[in-house]
């Protein structure tokens, strides 16, 4: 007899302590890197979460050194350019929406699509080995589907410089710009601060939390019901350009792209 093969590994781990549920995006091969599948896992763990009555917050956090690296360029060229965009601002949404705060728990590196998680969440904290990026210029993309939960959030200055530049920034910077709610110092200020936040989580009552955060999303679900069918088409057709394809290819190949000086 044929044993059957053991199913794969998830992408992203999940774990219920006193009433939060964290989940951890661990898919080191790929920097945890937005593949279908893990939006996919991520999307169900959420949705569980959501469901569950005994749940008062969600933790969204990594292993390894990156938090997320954003689009999966290999499926990003071999692919539907309109796929990956729709999933992600469906998964955005789903952050925003759902009737749980949401916080971020970060101490790596972040880039493109992983900055629209975060701006989606309720709460972030980062520390001192977070760094910051809007990579998509120097791919020949654009930072679109990832503007919906952080434009309205992000100060607007800040917000041309980052993305027209692609430059790198630290966890200092994003506090002042409105990416996250915290920088910590250490490893043991990213603890204390999450555990602060949620024992405050902890104490608040279920409808309390759900309609509040309603109040503080509103101007990002705006942004979405309003501007979300144009910067997905926004997004796809950049993905299928011919001067996208040459700058993912480029970075896989680990090279300038065409066009750089």
């Amino acid at each position: 007899m044929h044993e059957s093969p053991e199913p794969p590994a998830a992408l992203v781990r999940r774990s219920h302590e006193r009433g939060v549920v964290t989940l951890t995006l661990d898919s080191p091969a790929n920097r945890n890197a937005l593949s279908s599948r893990l939006v996919a896992e991520l999307a169900e763990g959420l949705a569980q979460a959501d469901g569950d009555n005994e749940v008062r917050a969600v933790v969204l956090t990594h292993t390894g050194s990156v938090f997320c690296a954003g689009a999966d360029l290999n499926e990003a060229t071999s692919g539907d350019p309109a796929s990956g965009p729709r999933h992600l601002v469906r998964l955005m949404r789903t952050i925003v929406e759902l009737g749980k705060p949401v916080v971020a728990k970060v101490n790596g590196h972040v880039r493109a699509g992983g900055m629209g998680l975060i701006g989606s969440c309720d709460i972030a904290v980062a520390g001192p080995k977070a760094t910051f990026a809007f990579t998509e210029v120097k791919l020949g993309l654009a930072p679109a589907v990832i503007s919906l939960p952080l434009l309205p959030r992000l100060e607007p200055r800040a917000a041309s410089a980052w993305y027209l530049t692609g430059a790198t920034f630290d966890a200092a910077e994003a506090a002042r710009i409105g990416l996250i709610t915290r920088a910590a110092a250490d490893e043991r200020g990213i603890e204390e601060a999450c555990d602060e936040y949620l024992d405050s989580l902890r104490k608040a009552s279920p409808q309390g939390l759900a309609e509040t955060k309603r109040l503080v999303a509103a101007d990002v679900l705006t942004a979405f019901d309003e501007h979300c069918d144009a910067m997905v088409e926004t997004s796809s057709r950049l993905f299928g350009s011919s001067e996208a394809q040459e700058g993912m290819r480029a970075f896989l190949e680990r090279r300038a792209p065409s066009w750089a000086q």
